[in-house]
């Protein structure tokens, strides 16, 4: 009777050391979950600007070859 005691107390500590296991990781992939889609919202932002900042300098660009073309 011993026996089956104990291979229960430790099935039973198993599963709730996995479970534990599996709260930490749902923790985890909540925060990364987060940090992804604060980094994308930066990517988003500077692509923007770096698109607004690419406009004028294009735009000069291709006066110059206008001016080298009327040449």
């Amino acid at each position: 009777m011993l026996w089956p005691m104990i291979a229960i107390a430790l099935g039973f500590l198993g599963i709730a050391v996995l479970g534990v296991l599996a709260v930490r990781v749902f923790v985890e992939v909540r925060r990364l979950a987060r940090q992804v889609g604060t980094a994308s919202e930066r990517i988003q932002r500077a692509a923007q600007d770096l698109e607004r900042a690419a406009v004028p300098l294009a735009s000069r660009m291709h006066e110059a070859g206008r001016e080298r073309a009327g040449d």
